[in-house]
């Protein structure tokens, strides 16, 4: 199937490695043209360069803090002046600290909506228009199964990333009149570094081995394993696409079967 999205130009955030990597290798393959940001400049240029080598890609990298919005600002103007448009944009950041309600404090729930939704109001604030204009357009939001079934432990996460689903119900409707669709995609239990630094804190928290919280999860799917970036890359392509012409508003988990409840 050809995804028509040879030359289209996409932005995606917290791409040097895990999903957002293998979000931008997808894309690579695809035939975009990759804009890609994250705060460490030595791992993000690897990463750039690899994909030019095994894709082919016309790549610009740059380090920058998707918490700063002057920060996003230059890059999506720098992105759009070298390339000449913005027509997918990937928002996309770390996840924030594994903690109790007691446990987190309120310089920690500042810190959460900063790097989860404010970051992708900044990325919002200056794509969407971009792609308002050109009437064609796709942003994509990347949050958690924590949407629609709460984790034990992560109730920064829990909270934050629903209120970035709300705004992408709502930009979704503002939006489609100019044929930009906007969609969530909602990762389970996905072999990343971040997975790797979750289990490592429960496994303290809790007196077990590493091997033991990752068995707990993975029996929690369906599939009875954990997935890998790649699986859930698949489907952010696809939604990218010209295919999915007709999917906006929704928010799609990728979990192997994780969350149970029908939506």
């Amino acid at each position: 199937m050809d995804l028509g999205l040879k030359g289209r130009v996409a932005i995606v955030a917290a791409s040097s490695q895990g999903l957002g990597k293998a979000i931008a290798m997808g894309l690579a393959r695809e035939g975009a043209i990759l804009a890609l940001c994250a705060r460490n400049d030595a791992t993000l240029q690897a990463t750039g360069e690899e994909i030019r080598h095994e894709a082919g890609a016309e790549v610009f990298a740059r380090a920058i803090d998707v918490t700063v919005y002057e920060d996003v600002r230059r890059f999506v103007r720098d992105t759009a002046a070298r390339f000449g448009r913005v027509d997918i944009c990937l928002a996309n950041a770390g996840g924030p600290p594994s903690k109790s309600f007691e446990e987190t404090t309120i310089e920690d729930w500042h810190k959460a909506a900063e790097l989860n939704l404010m970051s992708t109001v900044y990325l919002a604030k200056e794509t969407l228009p971009l792609m308002r204009e050109r009437r064609w357009g796709r942003f994509i939001a990347l949050t958690s199964m924590t949407v629609k079934q709460p984790v034990e432990g992560l109730v920064l996460s829990n909270s934050v990333r629903s209120a970035v689903s709300g705004l992408v119900k709502t930009l979704a409707n503002e939006y489609g009149p100019y044929n930009v669709l906007v969609n969530s995609v909602c990762p389970g239990y996905i072999a990343t570094a971040r997975l790797l630094s979750l289990t490592g804190t429960l496994a303290e928290k809790h007196g077990v081995e590493r091997r033991a919280i990752e068995e707990r999860w993975a029996k929690q799917a369906a599939l009875g394993r954990i997935g890998q970036p790649e699986e859930f890359a698949n489907l952010v392509v696809f939604l990218a696409s010209e295919r999915a012409s007709y999917i906006t508003g929704t928010a799609i988990q990728v979990d192997g079967g994780t969350v149970k409840g029908l939506y």
